[in-house]
């Protein structure tokens, strides 16, 4: 699956890190749904660096087709509010 961060870049990750992946997102959901701006700042970035771990970046000449779109770290929380769907960031 290719990801891509807004502002970084593409990330390939196999689709064996998904359920670790919506852990995090249910977390940084539940953290926008509370209001809780130091809890969803500490989840949003988890969930960048463990997408940033566990994947491989992709060259910056990569045309590859983007599966899922993440916010960028300083993403404000109505920001990423918007970006959610009826699955999170991370659908699964």
């Amino acid at each position: 699956m290719i990801v891509r961060i807004m502002g970084e870049g593409q990330i390939e990750i196999d689709s064996s890190d998904l359920g670790v992946l919506n852990a995090l997102d249910g977390e940084l959901e539940a953290a926008i749904e509370a209001g809780d701006e130091e809890t969803f700042r500490a989840r949003l970035h988890d969930l960048l660096d463990k997408v940033r771990h566990v994947g491989k970046a992709l060259p910056d000449d990569s045309l590859e087709s983007s599966e899922l779109i993440l916010p960028p770290a300083d993403a404000s929380m109505e920001e990423v509010r918007e970006m959610l769907g009826d699955e999170g960031l991370i659908p699964g």
